[in-house]
């Protein structure tokens, strides 16, 4: 049945009635919605412009005669089960409005909303096949002009000078950062190379900002694990479109262990070497190992091997990382809460492993605290921790920050005796330590903090035993972010 055809007196019939009552019906108003089926023995056919919604019934035999033709109706299979109702016959001239106002009213409002899904249908059709074209058309102009989704424009391969100590110590304490010699416009991703990879025990950090006002970009946090010996491309979630603007990268690490990033064969303009805040021989005139991919500006870069999403966008957002200097570790003061005061001491620093050791007791919570350790604008910081002893029992390890000046052993009781901070507090929450291997812990913050923090480091038992849990963290690393267009990098 079309739905697109009107429902009328000519066309359709949506009533039953058997032969016994058409004196009743005629002359009633719905005579033209009403098909009658013949009384008695009837043969099998087919119901022509017929699509009954109801049986109408105005005397017994009517009926029983009706009920005997909606049964063999069933055996077409085509219309779904008739409901039969009685009326008597003196109140079919009062029903007949009613019933023509339900039935063809009904199902003709219906028709008519049928009809207008159907032409919009038929819209959308022509208006996806007409989008299609279009892009068979932008297609054929990318072929046309040899532009690919995802290409390289710029590579400097990876050259091991045997002299070489490698600058996995240097990214891990500091960072490395390196100018990209083409333009913003247009850049899909990054490839770096790695000439080893140890399987575990740290992670890299990937920034990529604008020189000209210090905006970020991206930033890819990425564990050891997932990365390979080879090249590894960092995408963007789209290419970069705007006015041309200079690139920064910026590598570093976090962890016990080193990666070896590859550095390039070396060149003769100082302004594209590598460069690093600590002083290096391997980065004399030498640049990264790296790539430059492009694509069409705005658009998603097409999936390629090793490829590695970004763990952050940083658009309008002046990102930063800096680490906590020495001076600043060795005035670590303790301020764990313990019912026994040990023999030992349970917070330290470790001046020439550039860590914080802190020992869990058998009660209570070790915790040791460094004032104003935190800087505003802090998002989030990271750092590793291993039980630094071969027959070291596990700890639970955590971090708490609050603001400056606050009573330090107060807020590390708070947490011991009810299990969360107070308000001006974050908690990182507990991560259990064992010495198999580092573990790194990542604390992001929901937003930037608005004052300094005091940082405090904590630990405590997780078995019956703390015998060598010499809890060493170490590899801190805290980034910050802020907006505005005065804020400019050089």
């Amino acid at each position: 049945m079309s739905s697109g055809v009107r429902y009328s007196q000519a066309k359709r019939k949506l009533v039953l009635a058997s032969d016994h009552d058409r004196a009743s019906v005629q002359g009633s108003g719905i005579e033209h919605l009403v098909h009658f089926l013949p009384a008695g023995d009837r043969p099998d056919a087919t119901l022509e412009n017929v699509f009954p919604l109801i049986g109408l019934a105005f005397s017994s035999e009517g009926e029983a005669d009706l009920a005997d033709g909606i049964v063999s109706l069933r055996a077409f299979g085509t219309v779904p089960d008739i409901p039969i109702k009685r009326l008597s016959a003196e109140a079919v001239s009062e029903s007949a409005g009613l019933i023509q106002a339900l039935v063809d009213g009904g199902v003709g409002r219906l028709a008519r909303f049928s009809s207008a899904i159907t032409s919009e249908l038929a819209l959308l059709r022509r208006e996806r096949e007409t989008l299609l074209e279009n892009y068979r058309a932008l297609e054929d102009a990318f072929q046309a002009r040899n532009w690919e989704p995802v290409a390289e424009v710029f590579a400097h391969d990876p050259y091991v000078d045997p002299k070489d100590e490698g600058i996995g110590h240097l990214i891990a304490n500091a960072f490395v950062e390196q100018l990209l010699p083409v333009s913003s416009h247009g850049v899909a991703g990054i490839g770096l190379h790695f000439n080893s990879v140890p399987r575990d025990g740290g992670e890299l950090v990937v920034v990529l900002s604008y020189v000209e006002s210090g905006e970020g970009v991206a930033e890819w946090a990425v564990p050891f694990s997932q990365l390979v010996p080879s090249w590894n491309f960092f995408a963007l979630p789209r290419t970069c479109g705007g006015g041309a603007k200079t690139l920064r990268l910026r590598v570093s690490t976090t962890g016990s262990e080193t990666i070896g990033l590859s550095l390039g064969y070396p060149i003769a303009s100082e302004h594209y070497t590598a460069r690093s805040e600590t002083r290096h021989a391997d980065l004399d005139l030498r640049p990264l190992a790296f790539r430059v991919y492009t694509g069409l500006p705005g658009v998603k870069p097409t999936r390629m091997p090793n490829m590695i999403a970004p763990t952050a966008l940083l658009d309008g957002h002046f990102i930063e990382d800096y680490r906590l200097s020495v001076d600043l570790l060795s005035q670590i003061v303790d301020v764990s809460v313990t019912p026994v005061v040990p023999e030992f001491q349970t917070v330290r620093f470790l001046e020439h492993e550039h860590a914080v050791v802190c020992h869990p007791l058998a009660n209570g919570v070790s915790a040791g605290a460094v004032g104003r350790a935190v800087e505003p604008g802090t998002i989030s910081f990271s750092a590793s921790a291993v039980v630094d002893h071969p027959k070291g029992a596990p700890a639970a390890v955590s971090f708490l920050l609050a603001p400056a000046g606050s009573n330090a052993r107060s807020e590390v009781a708070e947490l011991a005796r009810k299990g969360v901070v107070k308000p001006s507090a974050f908690f990182s929450g507990w991560r259990e330590v064992t010495n198999e291997q580092p573990i790194n812990i990542n604390f992001q913050l929901d937003e930037p903090v608005r004052q300094p923090m005091d940082l405090m480091i904590l630990s405590r038992a997780v078995t019956d035993s703390v015998d060598f849990s010499w809890l060493k963290v170490s590899g801190f690393r805290m980034v910050k972010q802020s907006s505005g267009a005065s804020h400019v990098q050089q």
